[in-house]
């Protein structure tokens, strides 16, 4: 888990989130994958994750307990997994 908080990550731009009242529902234009965003708070910390440093500063900006954040890594890596977020590999990429 440790790893993943101290990196830095940006949704990926072929995915488009439309907010649900559920949370969200992402889409990968690439790869066709639809995903659902079930907490509204998960949504906040994909949509905050370009404007901060590291994924441990997102969770702690969008105000997730720390005992939650071994769930919302897991989530992310879910996220990863199917490319809707993507390492960000360069300070350049970062959007505020």
């Amino acid at each position: 888990m440790t790893e993943m908080l101290d990196e830095a990550w940006n949704l990926s731009p072929a995915v488009a989130l439309r907010p649900e009242p559920f949370g969200a529902m992402a889409y990968h234009f690439g790869n066709r994958k639809l995903t659902f965003l079930k907490r509204m708070q998960l949504v906040e910390v994909v949509r905050g994750l370009a404007g901060q440093p590291d994924v441990r500063s997102t969770l702690q900006v969008v105000g997730v307990p720390e005992s939650q954040w071994p769930g919302y890594v897991d989530a992310l890596r879910g996220l990863a997994a199917t490319d809707m977020i993507r390492p960000r590999t360069t300070s350049t990429e970062a959007v505020a």
